[in-house]
């Protein structure tokens, strides 16, 4: 076992991936020179060459569309998009072709294609650096997407979706990748399954989902619960499409509550899925309404105003007062 930060871990499991597979070709913007704005492409090309750690030019449709070839002949892509908003450019390619085109040749052709996504806000950036526009590919049928929320899965994770022959959406949540933690370099790809959510803290009060850089704040949110008599589990989505339903569904079937937390938009973001489908699959469980916290239905805000926008620890913390039927900033009351 060894620490490493985050970021850290991504490049180790990049690293394993192209000593593995010959066919494994990193592109994006600076990550060879430079090694990424966030270093995470860091001594890979000198260690691999510009042939297989490719610095693109400014265009992520080009990116994309240059992968896509790869695909088709044979290799592993991993495209680096530098910060979430510039993922754009690149929609047309990703919805339109990448997650369509296995269907459209009836299996014959495949898209061993990952696309690492630096998502979230939290770091102090502007508009177009600090967005999560993850529900625009959960609704493509024919993407996987994942984000990893510790260094330990990041690790693994990206080894796993460079191996599936599925296109992969690898949602990193940047302002973790200063985090550390304990990464076992010798577990092998098939220990924890890429599609599997996982159970962070149990409990028998309230279910907390989540994923990404809030599992951590959802930790911290069971903690002081704990210290309220609240007992809550606590879940790491892991994949969000497929979501592990099963998981999900075994928890709020114990403890009949469900608070789902996310930094993207509140409308039409993937608390509302697990919402309508936790209330199909469980409503004879539910004590409450499935509660929702989330970012507000508004473009991006000022660094100076992230703090009031991403969901945090007081706003957690009052949703699961409401599931609990406790006073909340909804009824008028002051808790406790």
């Amino acid at each position: 076992m060894n620490t490493m930060t985050f970021g850290r871990a991504i490049n180790s499991g990049l690293r394993r991936a192209l000593e593995h597979d010959s066919r494994v070709v990193l592109i994006g913007e600076d990550i060879g020179t430079l090694g990424g704005v966030f270093r995470i492409t860091d001594e890979l090309q000198k260690d691999f060459g510009g042939h297989r750690v490719i610095d693109a030019p400014l265009a992520e449709s080009a990116i994309l569309g240059t992968a896509v070839g790869m695909a088709y002949r044979g290799y592993r892509p991993v495209c680096e998009i530098q910060f979430d908003g510039f993922i754009y450019p690149a929609f047309n390619q990703i919805v339109s072709q990448v997650a369509k085109l296995h269907y459209r040749t009836q299996g014959r052709v495949k898209m061993p294609l990952t696309i690492r996504v630096p998502f979230g806000g939290g770091i102090g950036a502007a508009e177009h650096h600090s967005e999560s526009p993850e529900a625009y590919f959960l609704h493509t049928s024919g993407l996987r997407v994942v984000s990893a929320s510790n260094p330990q899965d990041a690790f693994l994770m990206i080894q796993q979706a460079i191996a599936c022959d599925d296109p992969v959406l690898f949602f990193e949540p940047k302002r973790r990748y200063h985090s550390k933690g304990e990464v076992d370099e010798d577990a092998g790809l098939d220990s924890y399954p890429m599609e599997q959510a996982r159970v962070e803290i149990a409990g028998d009060d309230a279910t907390l989902v989540t994923y990404g850089a809030l599992v951590q704040v959802a930790r911290e949110a069971a903690m002081a619960a704990r210290d309220d008599g609240i007992s809550l589990e606590v879940i790491d989505l892991r994949s969000l499409s497929p979501i592990d339903f099963a998981t999900v569904e075994a928890s709020v079937r114990k403890t009949g509550r469900l608070v789902v937390a996310h930094e993207a938009s509140r409308t039409g973001g993937l608390g509302a899925e697990l919402a309508a489908s936790i209330t199909q699959r469980c409503f004879y469980y539910l004590e409450h309404a499935p509660e929702r916290i989330a970012g507000f239905d508004i473009p991006y805000p000022p660094a100076k105003m992230e703090h009031h926008h991403l969901p945090d620890l007081d706003r957690i913390l009052d949703g699961v007062d409401r599931v609990m039927g406790r006073p909340n900033s909804l009824s008028g009351q002051e808790g406790n």
